[in-house]
């Protein structure tokens, strides 16, 4: 990373500074290193120097596989995010339903059928899949906001297709099926971002590329590469729309962010296994660990938790790629706590 974020001794964030900057506060005991979600930062010892702060916008570019994030104040582009978006809450919630419905033709206790209470709750109820979906972009705000003073997001504002369809099973009405969740998530998503008391900017698609064509910035079309021109082009050109400061990009380096996926505890695995025994799954905590932490291997550096096994602990790469296996626990240092992996990218 260009810049450092830094806090006080109450967790408030103040302006980044630079990495030589910052290794100086570590050394003269004035700081101390620590990592909050795959980002390091630094916490001050001592009173601040000054504690006056420029304006930071995070643009927001939302996407059906990748979305881009960008913090930048009218003197410098601190970060860019490229974030995989949550898809998988649909898939899950189907299998559910079919396992539930599996258990009641086997001769196995099972909870009566009953109609589904959720649907039949207050209406504007916004369905799991889209609520994740548009929760992931919440909370990956509020964690950068942790160690950066941001005060205002800027947000694409995507539109739903409402063109006339042919009626179908999955489409009673004739009408586009997304469209009633992408503009219930936004609208949850706008609502939620004003309650966290920053000033929300909307920027029309046709907006952002006439902001893209103004300072010469190309877009590919390759959505799934890890670059800067897939997502955060965008997001960075909104946010210099209002913070200003900029007519080419500073700093086009990206953390590439995977959200971790926890394995919640269940009776038993969906399919069974040799001999039709059903094993348990699922966990996230064991030996006072927990899967997906921040830790340092003895000898080997930093490395994320990935799971259990019966001869041991396996620790991943920052980038949540399996290296070691079979670990002892007492070889293993906690470091903190992670909601996604990173990895970066020039």
């Amino acid at each position: 990373m260009r810049f450092v974020p830094v806090v006080d001794q109450n967790q408030t964030p103040l302006m980044p500074t630079t990495p030589s900057r910052a290794d100086r506060w570590i050394k003269s005991g004035k700081a101390t290193g620590f990592w909050k979600q795959g980002i390091y930062c630094v916490r001050l010892n001592t009173q601040p120097s000054g504690r006056v702060t420029q304006p930071i916008a995070a643009g927001v570019d939302p996407g059906s596989k990748r979305e881009g994030f960008t913090l930048k104040s009218a003197a410098h582009t601190y970060l860019n995010i490229q974030a995989e978006a949550v898809t998988q809450v649909s898939d899950k919630l189907k299998a559910r339903r079919e396992m539930r419905r599996g258990r009641r033709f086997r001769k196995t206790p099972y909870r009566k059928c009953r109609p589904n209470r959720r649907q039949a709750k207050a209406k504007g109820r916004i369905p799991p899949s889209t609520h994740a979906r548009w929760n992931a972009k919440l909370r990956t705000l509020k964690q950068v906001a942790k160690v950066f003073p941001v005060t205002g997001v800027v947000v694409e504002d995507i539109q739903a297709s409402t063109r006339r369809r042919r009626k179908g099973k999955q489409n009673k009405q004739g009408w586009n099926v997304t469209f009633s969740p992408l503009q219930v998530g936004k609208a949850w998503f706008y609502v939620e971002i004003e309650h966290a008391g920053w000033t929300l900017h909307l920027r029309q698609g046709h907006e952002t590329k006439a902001l893209r064509d103004k300072w010469g910035l190309k877009k590919t079309s390759r959505k799934l590469d890890e670059k800067f021109e897939v997502h955060c082009v965008d997001s960075w050109a909104m946010a210099n729309d209002v913070t200003g400061g900029h007519s080419v990009p500073d700093n086009t380096s990206l953390m590439i962010v995977k959200y971790l996926e926890p394995k919640r505890r269940q009776l038993h695995r969906f399919q069974p296994a040799k001999g039709g025994i059903r094993e348990d799954r699922g966990g996230t905590a064991k030996d006072g660990l927990v899967r997906g932490s921040l830790v340092v291997y003895k000898g080997r550096g930093l490395g994320v938790l990935g799971g259990w096994t019966k001869v041991g602990l396996t620790i991943n790469t920052l980038a949540g790629q399996p290296k070691y296996k079979a670990v002892k626990r007492a070889n293993i240092t906690f470091v903190a706590h992670n909601k996604w992996v990173t990895k970066y990218a020039n």
